[in-house]
């Protein structure tokens, strides 16, 4: 029972965690597949903010590439006032997480059009039709706020617009609504996922994961590039104890390169089975 360790895996890499143009990537669902699939990959969740709508077209390019994809989504959820992102992976039902996430979409929305409009009291004269070109459909997210921002020359680049606009605490900041954490597992579990902590850093302590456990958590993001060496080992016996599965990915939103890089975290396709036989297990009590 040694998934967590740091030994290669014989059925290859797999990045569970990665973004396309569905959400807040800048990359194509179909481009996501081919590069997978020219960075060696054995398999790769494209898991977007919010939405499913990826998920057809990465799913045809990857079977064509001969590259497995696994369909999967990342939430914004809350648990005790605290911000707690939920991947569901393995997902099976889209039209079970789409009923699910109309009001989610439209809090994006609304969220959007309420940073535009602080942006105007502060002097910055963008318009929101602007931001929606930015997000071509995609679910809206504060980074195509920031892009709108770099595109009509009141920002040098998106970090530039997070530190002085967008971030946390500052002047155009705007609180975004949530699901529940556990509203956001059974979001989950209806389309027939799993339900996976993302990226919990320091925050991954034991009790907070209980907590989660206890509203039917599956797994924790072990590997992740916020993650430190202590973060990776305490997560990892966390996912031990509490009879968890674990996973692990780049968050990839389409750059060449960095700490980031799609496949970087050499996430073993042995912890891909641990989760399916999880599946199994569930859905044989069912």
């Amino acid at each position: 029972m040694s998934g967590v360790s740091d030994s290669s895996d014989r059925g290859g890499f797999v990045d569970l965690h990665v973004h396309s143009t569905a959400s807040d990537g800048t990359r194509a669902p179909a481009d996501v597949a081919r590069e997978a699939r020219r960075v060696g990959l054995a398999a790769f969740a494209l898991t977007d903010h919010d939405t499913v709508a990826g998920v057809s077209e990465a799913r045809e390019t990857a079977e064509t590439l001969g590259i497995r994809l696994v369909p999967g989504i990342e939430l914004s959820a809350v648990e005790d006032d605290q911000e707690t992102h939920m991947l569901g992976l393995h997902l099976n039902d889209m039209r079970a997480v789409e009923g699910s996430l109309d009001g989610l979409r439209q809090m994006r929305h609304d969220r959007g059009e309420a940073i535009v409009a602080r942006l105007n009291e502060l002097g910055v004269r963008i318009t929101f039709a602007a931001v929606l070109e930015q997000a071509g459909g995609a679910a809206l997210g504060r980074p195509h706020v920031a892009r709108a921002l770099v595109a009509e020359g009141w920002a040098t680049d998106l970090r530039d617009a997070f530190d002085r606009y967008l971030g946390a605490g500052r002047p155009a900041y705007v609180v975004k609504e949530k699901l529940s954490a556990t509203e956001a597992i059974a979001v989950i579990h209806r389309a027939g996922g799993i339900a996976v902590m993302a990226h919990p850093a320091q925050s991954g302590t034991r009790e907070r994961v209980e907590t989660l456990v206890a509203a039917g958590l599956d797994g924790i993001e072990v590997r992740h590039p916020s993650h430190s060496a202590e973060d990776v080992a305490r997560l990892g016996a966390l996912v031990e104890f509490f009879h968890l599965v674990p996973s692990g990915g780049s968050d990839w939103h389409g750059g060449a390169d960095g700490s980031r890089a799609l496949g970087i975290m050499h996430v073993p396709y042995s912890w891909l089975t641990r989760q399916e036989d999880r599946l199994s297990g569930r859905q044989a009590k069912a």
